[in-house]
């Protein structure tokens, strides 16, 4: 298949979502892409061992997108060859009473990946600039200072908002944590097949909400916060990618891709060997072993 390049996927400059397109018009058989993920999951699974026994990096994967966008599938794929050790998913909802009691990045941080390890936010930090725009009536639950009804959220109050993102990325990067975040970028017409597909299978009849079609009517505005949270927060040590999502098994091989390439930049991991007292000593323990 054709090779991918993350750069191409790469939040450099500012975007707009709406010039960028959601399919890359079938530029691998399923075969091949098939094929192809199997390869990055054994060689993910194979890099995460050696982080696990390195334990010096932590690594945190965010997945942002539109109801059906394939976030859930592609982290069953993606991470499937994963020692269960190793990786944490954490699917961020609504705040609980607890939650509300602090700041909104407190649960955020109770979440992050020990050294060693691999978290996935599926949903992130940032629906509190997303969610909460669209319905900045949720603001009105944290009872912040000042903030007594929806008319007391300036744009100042966004924007501070996204500098404190910025600062919780720089903080936990600079403190040996990769941060890695994917816009899965789905057109509305494909989101109105996979809604109408839970409908009509019986199966998946479960997985369809009455809120997905709600959230639906507010596309547009998505769309303009989406925007907006990508090009304020996409930097360097916490990179933006955007992923075109109409294919749900070519966005799985991207992010694969993107995941394994970023990695690498982890030049300083090796492979786990054994202190060279012990190695010297190998056919004495074998010996006694056998004995």
């Amino acid at each position: 298949m054709k090779s991918i390049n993350p750069d191409d996927f790469r939040v450099i400059n500012p975007i707009s979502l709406s010039k960028i397109p959601t399919d890359l018009n079938n530029i691998a058989s399923d075969d091949e892409k098939v094929e192809e993920l199997l390869k990055i999951q054994q060689k993910l699974s194979k890099r995460q061992d050696a982080m696990y026994a390195h334990n010096r990096y932590g690594v945190l994967i965010c997945l942002q997108g539109m109801d059906t966008s394939g976030k859930d599938s592609l982290i069953r794929e993606v991470f499937k060859e994963f020692n269960p050790r190793g990786v944490v998913v954490h699917s961020f909802k609504t705040p609980n009473s607890t939650e509300l009691e602090h700041d909104y990045l407190w649960r955020h941080y109770l979440a992050l990946p020990e050294k060693g390890k691999f978290a996935v936010f599926n949903r992130t930090h940032y629906e509190n600039v997303l969610v909460t725009r669209v319905h900045p009536e949720y603001i009105l639950f944290e009872n912040l200072p000042g903030i007594e009804n929806v008319e007391d959220i300036t744009p100042q109050f966004w924007e501070n908002r996204m500098e404190h993102i910025n600062n919780f990325e720089k903080h936990i990067t600079q403190n040996g944590t990769l941060v890695l975040k994917f816009y899965f970028h789905m057109s509305k017409e494909e989101q109105r097949k996979r809604l109408l597909k839970r409908l009509e299978n019986p199966e998946d009849n479960w997985k369809f909400s009455i809120g997905d079609l709600k959230e639906r009517e507010r596309w547009d505005d998505y769309m303009k916060y989406y925007e907006e949270a990508i090009n304020n927060t996409s930097r360097e040590n916490a990179p933006w990618f955007i992923i075109p999502a109409d294919d749900k098994e070519m966005a799985r091989v991207i992010v694969a891709k993107i995941i394994w390439e970023e990695l690498q930049k982890l030049t300083d991991i090796k492979e786990p060997e054994l202190d060279p007292k012990v190695k010297a000593n190998i056919d004495l323990y074998k010996e006694q072993l056998k004995g």
